[in-house]
């Protein structure tokens, strides 16, 4: 099989996870509205994204960089590099899970109704927050590790089943309260479950790595380099929505926000698509790069980008048609979103196009580099937002949005050209296409 049908055949395989999971937890919540009622879901919501957002500080960034270092250490065999390196990740983990149950407790209940709602399910909601940053950290370093199916299916497959499942059994509760607190707790031991069988699969994955000398001063030191500027990076790609959601609070009305929000939300699935491709094919850009492979390594990021070009012209192409339907479904006032989903979704192409720039720029030791391309992006959104959602309301938004990821992605890849001596986008790999295409004169 060559390298662009395995690129395709994997992420579409981890892509479809995605969506049956997304499917299932949509169901569940649905039927915790119908059956317990919409205060009860608002309660259970606020509950897991606060459990999602700690866990993602818990690591203290070191899984922003996981899938980096797993497939650097396994690419040169460096086994008590990544050992040690694991060793770090899973420390600030405990560490902060411990602090998060003892010190936690009294600063939530300064943040008034929603505090009181996390810490009346304080001691499931750290369990469930140490186990979520587990499973952060134990896909990343599989993804690193060539394990994507087992990096991701945790939390895309598994952990989805295991709501449905909680669901189903805490319904047997007498008393609605009664029920999401039967619930909460069977999630948070169901977690911990899900993230000690995906750590034990983590845990054979690395004895396939070579044993080699333990992580020094100077290693240590690089992690942290490292992963400091990656956490940008992560918030501003990650929560890059959840930023211009907070900014365009101030310029659109109540209900202007929510069809935009879901309409971010449907992205964030769609654009999960595109990002599988870069994370499968990391692993080989490694062992290209390590051994100075330099026209396979451009390969690689080639196919990558072909393939992630496909997979965003058909998604686009996909939501454009089922659009309509799929926003009727939050009811007839979300039909005005469909316009700007559709322009959203090009930002899949745009990204695809420039190409994986950040994480180039990361193997040739440039983690930094990113930054001001990352302010830059973050800079044009809230000025394109101010300027155009005033006179054009959702559709400025997402043109703003688009603006705004366009010049990010391209200063990204000037800031490639420039530090890495690459040109990451799309266009070498469809010159050489176009090369071979064409009949040469005899």
């Amino acid at each position: 099989m060559s390298l662009r049908q395995r690129l395709l055949s994997q992420s579409t395989v981890i892509f479809g996870a995605r969506v049956f999971g997304a499917g299932v937890i949509f169901l569940a919540q649905a039927a915790i509205a119908r059956f317990w009622g919409a205060e009860i879901l608002g309660e259970y919501l606020l509950i897991i994204a606060t459990v999602n957002i700690v866990a993602v500080f818990l690591p203290l960034g070191f899984h922003t960089v996981g899938t980096y270092f797993a497939a650097e250490y396994r690419s040169r065999g460096q086994g008590g590099l990544l050992r040690g390196f694991m060793r770090r990740t899973y420390s600030h983990l405990l560490v902060g899970a411990l602090v998060l149950l003892v010190v936690g407790y009294p600063i939530a209940e300064s943040f008034g109704e929603p505090g009181k709602v996390l810490t009346a399910h304080w001691i499931p909601a750290c369990l469930m927050a140490l186990a979520t940053g587990a499973v952060y950290c134990n896909t990343a370093l599989l993804v690193g590790l060539r394990r994507p199916f087992a990096g991701y299916f945790a939390d895309t497959v598994f952990r989805p089943m295991l709501v449905a499942l909680c669901f189903g059994i805490s319904g047997l509760a007498l008393g609605v309260a009664a029920k999401l607190d039967e619930m909460i707790w069977l999630l948070a031991i169901g977690f911990v479950l899900i993230a000690a069988g995906q750590f034990a699969w983590l845990l054979r994955a690395v004895r396939d790595v070579p044993a080699s000398a333990a992580a020094a001063p100077a290693d240590r030191k690089r992690w942290w380099r490292f992963a400091m500027p990656w956490v940008v990076i992560s918030l501003a790609t990650d929560f890059y929505f959840d930023i211009d959601l907070l900014v365009l609070s101030n310029l659109l009305d109540r209900e202007s926000l929510a069809v935009f929000g879901v309409c971010t939300r449907v992205f964030s699935l769609v654009a999960f698509g595109v990002s599988a491709v870069y994370a499968v094919t990391l692993p080989e850009m490694f062992e290209r790069s390590a051994a100075s492979d330099r026209e396979g390594f451009m390969r690689q990021i080639g196919e990558a980008n072909l393939v992630a070009s496909g997979i965003s012209v058909g998604l686009f192409a996909v939501v454009a048609a089922i659009a309509p339907l799929l926003l009727m479904l939050f009811g007839p006032e979300f039909e005005v979103g469909v316009a700007p989903l559709a322009v959203l979704c090009l930002t899949l192409c745009v990204r695809s196009v420039f190409g994986p720039a950040a994480m180039v720029l990361s193997i040739h030791d440039r983690p930094y580099a990113t930054l001001p391309a990352v302010v830059l992006g973050m800079t044009v959104l809230v000025t394109a937002n101010i300027l155009l959602v005033p006179a054009h309301g959702l559709m400025g938004a997402a043109i703003a949005a688009l603006i705004a990821q366009t010049i990010w992605s391209a200063a990204m890849w000037v800031t490639a050209r420039r530090f890495a001596g690459i040109d990451v986008s799309i266009g070498p790999r469809l010159r050489e296409l176009l090369a071979r295409r064409v009949p040469k004169d005899v």
